[in-house]
């Protein structure tokens, strides 16, 4: 089992360019590589490139097993919505980070460790977390070496 080590930071708003769908937990993976190009090639229309990994927020939905899923890359500069793809941010303030290692369905336990951490910070959890990821799948194929960040948003009591 995976320890994970919790960074804190307070982070700036981040601009953002995104696409943004309502899928079930099935049709996520591949709808975010389709997307990952689709706003690469916006930004490169509009001058713009990333700042940073490709991100991908996820928040739930009532009905079991759907998301409604913001992913696209941090800017530098606000973007002008096209194709599908439009501005938005990621929050600032206090958040809590961590780094998964290994595949995508094995991540739950970041997530347990973030909220643990929060509540024994006599904290509360602040809206949607963010994944991060840090390694390609294309780049390295074997799951068990694809690194992502978790970042939670939380606020103190």
């Amino acid at each position: 089992m995976q320890t994970y080590e919790i960074q804190v930071r307070n982070r700036n708003e981040q601009p953002t360019a995104v696409a943004e769908a309502d899928l079930d937990v099935s049709e996520i993976a591949a709808w975010l590589e389709r997307q990952y190009g689709a706003i690469a090639k916006v930004l490169a229309a509009q001058g713009s490139v990333p700042s940073g990994p490709p991100f991908a927020r996820y928040h739930h939905r009532e009905a079991e097993g759907r998301f409604h899923v913001e992913a696209g890359f941090p800017v530098t500069t606000v973007i002008e919505p096209a194709d599908g793809v439009g501005p938005s941010t990621l929050p600032g303030g206090p958040v809590v980070e961590t780094v998964h290692t290994g595949s995508y369905d094995t991540i739950e336990p970041a997530y347990g460790a973030l909220a643990c951490w929060v509540h024994e910070h006599d904290g509360e959890l602040a809206g949607a977390a963010w994944e991060v990821y840090l390694t390609s799948p294309g780049a390295r194929p074997d799951p068990g070496a694809w690194r992502t960040a978790i970042v939670q948003p939380y606020r103190i009591h």
